[in-house]
Formats: structure tokens, C-alpha cells, sequence
């Protein structure tokens, strides 16, 4: 691809069709309205005050000796509708390395620049059920990583975009796709996860081994861990979260930032893939296509609804954010922001008394 025609794929934004922003307003269906602000932020409270209980119950993450000094008691979120004003509560505007939720940009990054064939032949579309550094899927068969969200397919995916794009080149569009010119590299951050990168290291070469990287494995694990130490915050990931649930598109310039069918994969992946070998539970209890890193935060994106971020260090088992997680799901249906909502999931609890006595009065006939 020509060198200008890369930088214009990857750098502000295109025009969008008049049919996908009219005005500036998203065309969006009544019944995915928010409630209005007053309320909506009256019920995100309540869940924040209920997360925070959580907390307790996980801890920073310390192998990167960088991210062990992060306080854990933070907590913030900024949810942002499609229509209506961001909701920004706690800590949603104090600084956080992105981590894992930056596979989401290599990958938007990776299907517009490289094309979806090249990006699938390195990498595969399906939930790994292991921890996010696995390589055991790697060792004890010939497959390619299962998908580009694990450690495995990220690095994958970095090795066919080096020879395409700079990390300037990615940290300009992350800024432009988040919204937030305060986006830099955390140098702290960087040099601490170079020096405790052995795993990451390892899965690198056992790829190179298969041929699956082709470049310089050093300049790949160097431009993958760049990509992880950006310092983000809740609401720079709630302003990407935005522009992924309109579509790639966003509502404020009437720009396109990726393509429609790019938009709906990283979706797509996000739901089955973005919670590592928590993404099932995640899905059928919160029911919003998400994204964790170990940094705390979580990009989230209800779709024709909002984008969400949240910033919430102490982890849980699988390395999410353990506070971040319990607010999501508090607000999930409250809000409508389940991909799934249906409004007679207000009466469940009731009903499933019913259905199992139904269920038991069946079996013995």
C-alpha cells in the first residue's frame, strides 16, 4: 500500500456516508435510549458503591513491577451515549497504561491497513479457554493463535503490521480514535515490562519458529509492548467505545475511522474473545462486548447504545478488573446496554421459580 494512502487509512478519519451520520446525530431506534442523565447517573452511582466491594477480593497486577504501585482502591467510568452527554464518575480521568485493551486498536489497525485474509492467515477467530499469556495451545499442536486478543495473536498481528506502520504511526491514530491528544508512551511502563517480558519473549520465537513472525522478533516484542504501555483513561476509552458502537463512525465530526465490516469484528471478537478465559461468563452475565487489560481498564462498546470505559486496577483471577466487572454487569440491564436486553428480563428472578416447578411437575407425569 502506498505510503500515503497507509497514513490516510490510519491517521484521522474518513468522510462517512451520509447515510450512516446525518447532521452529526446517529441514527439510533428509540427503544436504545438511555435514560435520561439524572437517572442514569443515579443508578451508576449505586453500582459504583456496590463494585467497590469487590475490591478486597483482587489485587494489582505485580509481575509488572511498574503496575504493582497502582493504587487499588481506584475506580472510575465514563459511559457515552450515542445521543446525550458523557457520564463521568470516580477516577475516569486519571492515567492508566492500556495493556491488552490496545490489541483492540492493533487489530482495527491491522484488518484496514493489511486486509482481513492476511490478518486471519496469522491468526485464528475462536475463544482460546486459556490465560491470556498461554502458549500451550502454540506448543503441543501446529495451530496458528486462536485469536488476536490473547497475548499470542497480538504479537502475531504486530509482526504483519511492523513492516506497515510505525508506533508513531499507532500512537497518532489512538489519539485521533480515542479523542485524547494526551496520549503518550509511559516510558516507566515500557522499560518494566522489557525487563519481565520472558513469557511474552518465548511465545514471540516459538511463533517466529512457526513461521507465523517473519520479522525482527526483538523489534516486535519492542513494538508490542509499546502498544501496551500508552497511557489512556476511562474516558479515552469510552470515546473509542463510541465510535465502534456507531459503526466506526463518529457522531461529533461525521468521520470514519474504520470500515463497517472492521468495526463489527473487533465487536464480534470483543464479546467472545475480550475477557480471556472469562469471556463466556462475561458475555451471559454483563452481555456488552468488552475488553480488559491488566493496566485496570475495560473498553466497552453497547452497540447503537454508548461506549463505555472503566479504570479499576485491583484484578480478578483471569486478570480483569475485578470492580470494573461487578459495574458492568450492575448496570448492564438497568441501562439497556446488554446486546441481548429485552425488557421482560425485568421479571427473571420471578420467573424461575415458576419454570422449575414447571420443569419438576413434567418430569414426574
Amino acid at each position: 500500500m502506498p505510503d500515503s494512502e497507509k497514513k490516510k487509512t490510519i491517521d484521522e478519519g474518513q468522510p462517512a456516508q451520509k447515510a450512516a451520520v446525518e447532521k452529526g446525530e446517529p441514527t439510533i431506534d428509540k427503544k436504545y435510549h438511555l435514560l435520561e442523565s439524572d437517572k442514569a447517573r443515579e443508578i451508576i452511582e449505586r453500582a459504583m458503591n456496590l463494585a467497590r466491594e469487590e475490591i478486597p477480593k483482587g489485587a494489582v497486577a505485580t509481575y509488572i513491577p511498574e503496575l504493582g504501585k497502582e493504587d487499588p482502591h481506584q475506580l472510575g467510568i465514563c459511559l457515552y451515549p450515542l445521543k446525550g452527554e458523557k457520564i463521568c464518575l470516580g477516577e475516569y480521568n486519571v492515567r492508566f497504561t492500556m495493556q491488552s485493551v490496545s490489541k483492540v486498536i492493533m487489530l482495527i489497525v491491522a484488518l484496514e491497513v493489511c486486509g482481513l485474509k492476511n490478518v486471519f492467515r496469522k491468526v485464528g477467530m475462536e475463544p482460546s479457554g486459556e490465560a491470556f499469556d498461554s502458549l500451550v495451545e502454540l506448543d503441543v499442536s501446529d495451530s496458528k493463535p486462536y485469536n488476536p486478543l490473547i497475548n499470542s495473536g497480538a504479537l502475531a498481528v504486530c509482526g504483519l503490521l511492523l513492516p506497515e506502520v510505525s508506533f508513531q504511526d499507532m500512537l497518532r491514530y489512538t489519539r485521533n480514535v480515542c479523542s485524547d491528544a494526551g496520549i503518550e508512551l509511559n516510558e516507566a511502563v515500557f522499560d518494566s515490562e522489557m525487563k519481565t517480558c520472558s513469557r511474552n519473549r518465548s511465545i514471540a520465537y516459538l511463533l517466529e519458529s512457526k513461521g507465523i513472525i517473519t520479522t525482527d522478533v526483538e523489534d516486535t516484542l519492542r513494538f508490542y509492548t509499546k502498544m501496551c504501555s500508552m497511557n489512556v483513561t476511562a474516558e479515552s476509552l469510552a470515546n473509542l467505545g463510541k465510535k465502534l458502537a456507531n459503526d466506526g463512525v463518529c457522531t461529533i465530526d461525521g468521520k470514519r475511522y474504520m470500515s463497517s465490516r472492521t468495526a463489527r469484528i473487533a465487536k464480534t471478537l470483543m464479546l467472545t474473545c475480550g475477557m480471556y478465559d472469562g469471556s463466556g461468563a462475561f458475555a451471559i452475565k454483563v452481555g456488552i462486548p468488552t475488553k480488559s487489560g491488566v493496566g485496570g481498564g475495560l473498553l466497552s462498546v453497547s452497540d447503537k447504545r454508548a461506549g463505555i470505559g472503566v479504570f479499576g486496577p485491583a484484578l480478578d483471577a483471569q486478570g480483569n478488573s475485578i470492580a470494573g466487572c461487578k459495574l458492568l454487569r450492575e448496570i448492564s440491564n438497568e441501562l439497556r446496554l446488554n446486546l441481548f436486553y429485552d425488557p421482560e428480563w425485568d421479571r427473571e428472578e420471578e420467573d424461575d421459580d415458576n419454570v422449575m416447578t414447571s420443569i419438576k411437575e413434567r418430569s414426574v407425569m
